[in-house]
């Protein structure tokens, strides 16, 4: 395994080498997550599977029968005149 240094911004951006992003398919904007195995970082790429189960749980369920206009009047409040 090849080491690379990268280091961090002030605005806490990383820089991946570009032999990595060629070497991994990483394009301009993708999805990536920083996640910690084993006591370290990893950088993966975030694939649509990965997407959609970490947004999971955030969208609640209407119940059956509700009205979607209702239910955003109820989550967003009064409409401003």
């Amino acid at each position: 395994m090849n080491p690379y240094s990268m280091r961090i911004s002030s605005k806490g951006q990383v820089t991946v080498p570009k032999a990595l992003r060629d070497r991994f398919g990483i394009t301009p904007q993708p999805d990536l997550e920083f996640r910690v195995e084993g006591g370290k970082l990893v950088l993966a790429k975030l694939t649509p599977e990965a997407a959609v189960k970490a947004i999971r749980g955030i969208v609640k369920r209407l119940p059956v029968g509700s009205d979607v206009d209702d239910y955003l009047r109820g989550t967003r409040g009064p409409r401003c005149p």
